[in-house]
């Protein structure tokens, strides 16, 4: 069984990197870079930071709509469009796969993709002709379960399937608008140092990296970073897809805040 290419990417400030931000060029560029080096997929299968349900729910939609889940931006960010299909056969896939390793789960038919994910995709794969799938978060935000969403998620048998985690490894609201603080910057990059060597350092086994991410919140500025952690949890679904250091490491600026991306190929 082939195992599927794994990417948690920081996707930057709601529409804004669609809508010609040069504070999000690095982020546009990263994307565009990736998905031109690695193999086109034949499904997409998402965690995105703006999804929590419980249990754990995966979009069913033969033809998902857009969810525009962000307010306060120019008209024409209500008007974009990624008319991708779902893929109710690799939904279906997904939840075996959670069953198989005692994680509950339900389809839900209804609901379409949020920007956590069209915004992505749009630069990544702007034909939308590749079929997308959407899992949620649990809002009880473990991550300890969210590892094992991953874990469970290695078992799908489907060819040429990319799993991308959705966040954002730097998600202080309060602290976007600060961008002459060396406070607010030392803090900033503490942590993206402790996150790069936690998923990048080859040195470490399995253990003990799976052990850090759990213990998250005693890295440095932790808090600071990520508040609340659902920005960060789609890291934890992606490590556990791929029980490995990553391939590649992406360190950018991405809204005047250092963030990173990790690539497994």
């Amino acid at each position: 069984m082939q195992r599927p290419t794994v990417f948690f990417i920081s996707h930057g400030g709601g529409p804004m990197p669609l809508l010609g931000d040069v504070n999000h060029a690095e982020m546009r560029a990263c994307l565009e870079q990736v998905a031109a080096t690695i193999p086109k997929p034949s499904a997409i299968l998402m965690v995105s930071a703006h999804w929590e349900a419980q249990p754990i729910s995966i979009t069913a939609h033969s033809s998902p709509p857009l969810i525009y889940d962000y307010y306060g931006f120019p008209e024409q960010a209500y008007q974009l469009t990624y008319p991708c299909t779902g893929q109710p056969q690799l939904a279906n896939l997904v939840q075996q796969a959670l069953a198989t390793h005692n994680i509950d789960s339900k389809l839900d038919p209804q609901r379409g993709f949020d920007h956590g994910m069209f915004v992505p995709l749009k630069i990544m794969y702007p034909e939308a002709d590749i079929p997308c799938v959407q899992i949620s978060l649990h809002p009880s935000l473990d991550p300890l379960l969210h590892v094992e969403i991953g874990k469970a998620l290695q078992s799908i048998d489907y060819d040429n399937l990319l799993i991308i985690g959705s966040g954002f490894t730097f998600h202080n609201m309060r602290a976007f608008g600060v961008t002459q603080s060396n406070d607010v910057n030392q803090q900033n990059q503490a942590f993206e140092n402790w996150l790069v060597s936690t998923i990048a350092d080859q040195t470490l086994t399995e253990q003990q990296r799976e052990q850090q991410l759990l213990a998250w919140q005693q890295a440095p500025a932790a808090r600071f970073n990520h508040p609340r952690e659902e920005h960060l949890l789609p890291l934890h679904v992606c490590y556990g897809a791929a029980m490995c250091s990553s391939t590649e490491v992406f360190e950018l600026n991405i809204a005047n805040k250092r963030a990173s991306m990790y690539l497994w190929r």
